[in-house]
């Protein structure tokens, strides 16, 4: 579970929603070695990861229940190398009726910034679930 919701992924990627709403998300991806490098730095491709999904929390922060997004652009800019827990700040910069925009960073817990990105999401209406024909 992300923020309420069902993703697979994030418990493969052992990502813990920490803060969602007011167009801001925080979001941890606790340390595993099987997402690092061969220098035993954690993996672009799982920062990248942790990135798509804090920007998209953000995006949909003002009703996570009823939107999900689809990621239409995502830019990330790696700064430094990062080891253990990684987390994830971004905040909705604007959020239209349908495309929004976002940016974030990734630090370490002590502080050092690792990467940053901008993303451009769709949000797309959950379907509301209809009960069961008799």
């Amino acid at each position: 579970m992300l923020f309420g919701l069902p993703m697979p992924m994030a418990r493969a990627m052992a990502l813990r929603g920490e803060a969602v709403g007011h167009d801001r998300a925080r979001i941890r991806m606790l340390y595993q070695p099987e997402q690092t490098n061969s220098r035993g730095d954690v993996h672009g491709g799982a920062i990248a990861s942790l990135l798509d999904c804090g920007l998209a929390a953000a995006v949909r922060s003002h009703d996570p229940a009823a939107f999900g997004v689809v990621t239409i652009d995502l830019t990330l800019h790696f700064v430094s190398a990062g080891g253990g827990d990684l987390i994830a700040t971004a905040r909705c910069e604007r959020r239209g009726r349908s495309i929004s925009f976002a940016r974030g960073e990734v630090h370490t817990e002590d502080g050092t910034l690792v990467a940053m990105a901008t993303g451009t999401f769709k949000l797309v209406a959950r379907a509301a679930s209809t009960p069961p024909s008799p």
